[in-house]
């Protein structure tokens, strides 16, 4: 695979992975899902989730170059795609929803009468 393809992988893959770990936070679901904040599990599971991905994302790195070149791409991948994740956020939040797409909404809680 070309070089310039699995560079390419690297940049979805830090976009995704840092994606999952800000709607890990309650403050950014509410901005792309609703005021229903996210059960503990899915939490978890976004961490879990963003922080492989993100870590996938420097193997790839590390597999078209050699050490110090890849952790330097992989770093200015990362502060880019950070900055990405950021401004989306800022702006169009709704825009991320497809990355949760697959998490349940549950219902929103009853009002007190």
């Amino acid at each position: 695979m070309p070089d310039s393809l699995l560079y390419a992988l690297a940049l979805v893959a830090n976009l995704t992975g840092l994606a999952w770990l800000a709607l890990s936070m309650d403050v950014h679901w509410e901005q792309v899902r609703g005021p229903v904040p996210p059960s503990r599990g899915t939490v978890v599971l976004l961490r879990w989730l963003g922080a492989a991905v993100v870590a996938a994302s420097l193997a790839v790195c590390l597999s078209v170059d050699h050490g110090s070149m890849a952790s330097l791409v992989w770093f200015m991948v990362l502060a880019g795609s950070a900055l990405t994740i950021a401004f989306t956020l800022s702006w169009k939040p709704r825009l991320l929803a497809p990355l949760v797409a697959w998490v349940r909404s549950a219902p929103a809680p009853a009002s007190p009468r």
